[in-house]
């Protein structure tokens, strides 16, 4: 199968670029600078001529704070360009694989979110990206939504990178404690994607929405600790004093869902794929900064 993965320099995309290398798929990978989603006209000219068999959109307006004044921005990448890769792929008549956000959410749940729980995000960030979803389910084109939560890898900047990094410059640090979610490991996403393009081909599968996390439920403090227990075991420096605190005393521009667990047994069922382990994923993001 002929595959376009979009925004193949982003923390997912490298991830896609490493999966995706060790199968026999003819891969088109294409950054920003290749193909900007912005750009609706030229982005429609550009992937009709590379007429993909499926379409992974990985790129995305991913500054949370920095939404809540850049509406536009936001609403017009995750929004108004997804709407368009939509339609080209509903053109083409081929799947278009997306990625979305637990930020959909409200976090007032007390138990993990299924796809079909009643959404509200309550920022710019999840708000346009919920718009995204809505556009694609609309458009016609075939589709899998995957939302996903709490993202880390050896790539991009992510939490786990800035725990390393102040935690080798501070002796003190305070972690929010109160907000609950799944930590996800991008490899993991991005081999959950590649064992899914085989179904791609059964004309029993219908479009739709699942989710696929980290499998176990923790907060950034509980994250970061985590974190901090495997880097002293290779030797690196890590903080003596390590502080739970709430969120409202670290206040920032976007509210973050308290409680952001996504429920992942509609997606292990239809595609036998296994949710990411978080101590795995920590350890190997590890070795291989370390390389």
């Amino acid at each position: 199968m002929k595959i376009l993965v979009l925004g193949s320099k982003g923390q997912l995309g490298r991830c896609l670029n490493d999966q995706l290398a060790i199968t026999e798929h003819d891969i088109v990978y294409t950054s920003r600078a290749q193909i900007d989603i912005d750009e609706f006209e030229v982005t429609k000219a550009q992937v009709l001529d590379i007429s993909p068999d499926i379409v992974i959109n990985a790129t995305a307006y991913t500054a949370v704070d920095k939404a809540e004044e850049e509406h536009q921005a936001a609403d017009r990448i995750n929004h108004l360009a997804v709407a368009n890769i939509a339609s080209i792929c509903n053109q083409l008549d081929c799947w278009l694989i997306h990625v979305s956000t637990d930020y959909v959410f409200d976090g007032n749940s007390e138990v993990p979110y299924k796809e079909d729980n009643k959404t509200n995000p309550q920022g710019v960030y999840g708000a346009s990206k919920f718009k995204g979803e809505v556009a694609i389910e609309v458009s016609g084109c075939k589709y899998l939504i995957i939302r996903t939560a709490w993202v880390y890898s050896e790539y991009g900047n992510n939490f786990l990178k800035t725990m390393l990094r102040l935690g080798a410059d501070s002796d003190e640090l305070n972690i929010v404690g109160d907000q609950i979610g799944c930590p996800t490991y991008a490899q993991d996403i991005a081999k959950s994607i590649v064992s899914i393009l085989c179904f791609l081909d059964l004309k029993s599968l219908s479009s739709g929405i699942y989710h696929y996390c980290g499998d176990e439920p923790c907060s950034w403090y509980d994250f970061a600790r985590a974190i901090f227990l495997e880097a002293e075991v290779r030797g690196l420096k890590t903080p003596t004093y390590v502080t739970s605190i709430a969120t409202a005393d670290y206040p920032t521009p976007a509210v973050r869902p308290a409680y952001s667990v996504l429920d992942c047994s509609k997606i292990e069922r239809r595609f036998d794929v296994t949710r990411s382990n978080l101590r795995d994923g920590i350890n190997i993001v590890i070795d291989r900064l370390q390389c």
